[in-house]
């Protein structure tokens, strides 16, 4: 498969949700990756058009449902909209549909795993029409792991192993080891490296920083 484009420089994303919280931590997530950058927040549709005439994302992510103006009718007025990826906690065929018709090119749950949201970013930015492809899973992999630098880049295979096994819930230094075949000192080894390389200090860190960048 062809690697995925990448932009030069972080992609701008406006975020549009009614729901403080959720924007916050959206904005928050999101921002947290080294290649998106999040530009503005509105949380309803009216105040999403006045920000799209100060600011010119690259990407554009709206809820369905907001007070004053919905989501999708905000879409539908803009002449000349980003690439829009509708995520939103209605996700029947119906609003699939108006998303559609509104002129978004994805659609994706809330519950989305952070990663997969960030994926979706970069694809269309990258132009990739999300509601055209069969697989979105398949469709997302190239875009799914953010560009590692720094200490995150120096990891080496065995040491992705072990994170990886911890992202899925295997957490106890005996349990690692009997799934690496190696001994609890070596784990407790690769586990230091991995924590000097990454600036971390403990498991829990590790795990956060691991989902953050798509390590898995």
């Amino acid at each position: 498969m062809t690697p995925p484009r990448r932009t030069p420089w972080p992609i701008g994303v406006v975020i549009a949700d009614d729901h403080t919280m959720m924007l916050e931590s959206l904005a928050q997530a999101l921002g947290s990756f080294s290649d998106i950058n999040v530009v503005g927040t509105a949380t309803d549709g009216k105040a999403l058009l006045t920000l799209l005439e100060r600011v010119s994302p690259d990407v554009l992510l709206v809820d369905v449902e907001m007070p004053k103006l919905g989501g999708l009718s905000a879409l539908a007025r803009l002449e000349s909209a980003p690439p829009t990826l509708v995520v939103t906690m209605h996700t029947d065929d119906e609003y699939r549909a108006r998303a559609r018709r509104a002129g978004a090119v994805g659609f994706l749950p809330k519950s989305a795993p952070l990663p997969d949201l960030a994926a979706a970013v970069r694809a269309v930015e990258d132009g990739l029409n999300l509601l055209d492809v069969e697989d979105l899973a398949t469709a997302l992999e190239p875009y799914r792991q953010a560009t590692l630098t720094g200490g995150a880049a120096a990891l080496t295979g065995r040491e992705r192993e072990l994170i990886s096994l911890l992202v899925g819930g295997i957490s106890r230094t005996e349990d690692i080891a009997d799934e690496l075949y190696i001994s609890q000192k070596t784990v407790k080894n690769h586990l230091a490296s991995i924590y000097d390389k990454m600036g971390i200090s403990d498991r829990a860190q590790l795990v956060v920083e691991a989902m953050r960048l798509g390590i898995r």
